[in-house]
């Protein structure tokens, strides 16, 4: 016990007279804390702080192709499910999500299902390292010094994340949309990535951004707040959590986000695709909406959202749990993944303990399983400055 007493300290395997002189209550004694995982922000360099952001979005960039590329053949069945405008008899080509899968592979090979997924991967990875970066920067910037970051703060910094990852979300899904729906076509020949982008030219890239807004600022303000909540409840007693309970929480939030904003994803959708012959047309966001209820009825609005969320909620339970458990390894930031405390993560009995008793408190907390002694157990009560028999 001595020896352990006096490693704490000096890490140099002996014990010599000095460690001895340490360890009386007349001379304070400064005991260097055992690094522990998830430094303090004050305690970071100012080169490591100017570095974070570009770390979060590294660790966002992987996050989110990991994420994209798990759901990918659920989101273009969406996809193919929302752009069914059923304005003209025999439109109707999938009867459900299930027939859409069915058909796809059937007529276009399982390598159809990935199709488009390369310009997804290539604006994924900023598109979702902004967002999280954003999301997490505001956070930190709108908590105050008791951490304290209430509700409404929570929806604006998620709001914020979505909002910015407009510049690269819209043209991502514009090119991504006509690429999924470009296997219906039975006629002429089918375009590429680069055959989008040239017919659409830069401005044509951002045509439906106000449904993209409409969609993605709503959708985060909903789906971090939430997720911050969920992994909460869902760690462990001692507050931690593992890679389960971050893609459960991740998960259980993509639902309401997904889910609510189906409406507007649907808009954007029909903005997006371009109309083949025959096929209703649309002249801006409140034009779409209104020929959208005209036509097929409200209904309408929700087409694909069993499939959105089905796409939504294991995409970003992917995309989180792999930016956090990233992130966990640098900066201090992220809840730990499931890891039992030692004995010197235990908070000390009394603040102002000086000397050998703060020492021995390190070494003897958790001194039973160390040792292989077993001690009485005995009900908990909260310890008192009065002194007590030992």
């Amino acid at each position: 016990m001595m020896f352990d007493l006096c490693n704490l300290d000096r890490r140099e395997g002996s014990i010599a007279l000095k460690d001895f002189n340490k360890l009386l209550y007349q001379e304070p004694t400064t005991i260097q804390p055992v690094p522990q995982m998830g430094a303090k922000r004050e305690d970071i360099s100012i080169w490591m702080k100017l570095f974070e952001p570009v770390y979060r979005f590294m660790l966002g960039s992987i996050g989110g192709g990991a994420g994209a590329t798990a759901v990918y053949p659920i989101d273009l069945v969406k996809t193919r499910m929302q752009n069914q405008r059923g304005s003209l008899a025999g439109e109707i080509m999938y009867r459900n999500s299930f027939h859409c899968f069915a058909k796809v592979v059937r007529g276009e090979g399982f390598f159809g299902l990935y199709r488009g997924l390369l310009p997804q991967l290539m604006g994924v990875s900023p598109e979702k390292a902004i967002k999280l970066a954003a999301n997490f920067t505001m956070r930190d910037l709108l908590t105050s010094k008791d951490g304290n970051l209430p509700l409404w703060k929570e929806c604006i910094a998620g709001g914020s994340g979505g909002a910015c990852q407009v510049i690269f979300t819209n043209p991502l899904e514009i090119v991504k949309i006509r690429l999924q729906v470009a296997g219906e076509m039975t006629e002429g020949t089918r375009t590429g990535a680069i055959g989008v982008i040239k017919e659409l030219g830069f401005s044509g890239l951002y045509k439906g951004a106000s449904a993209c807004f409409l969609r993605d600022i709503p959708f985060s303000a909903i789906y971090f707040p939430v997720y911050a909540h969920m992994k909460t409840y869902l760690a462990d007693e001692d507050g931690y959590n593992g890679a389960v309970s971050l893609v459960g929480a991740a998960m259980i939030a993509g639902v309401p986000a997904a889910g609510l904003l189906t409406p507007a994803d649907v808009i954007k959708t029909r903005l997006q695709v371009k109309a083949r012959s025959g096929q209703q047309t649309y002249n801006g966001l409140i034009d779409c909406a209104k020929k959208i209820y005209k036509n097929e009825g409200a209904k309408a609005f929700w087409k694909g959202a069993g499939a959105r969320i089905c796409r939504s909620s294991p995409q970003f339970g992917v995309t989180l749990a792999t930016y956090e458990l990233l992130h966990h390894l640098d900066f201090g930031k992220s809840t730990s993944p499931t890891s039992k405390r030692s004995s010197t993560d235990l908070p000390h009995r009394d603040p102002d303990m000086i000397g050998g008793f703060r020492v021995a408190h390190r070494c003897v907390a958790g001194m039973e399983s160390r040792y292989g002694l077993v001690f009485p157990k005995s009900s908990s009560s909260p310890v008192t400055s009065s002194p007590h028999k030992t």
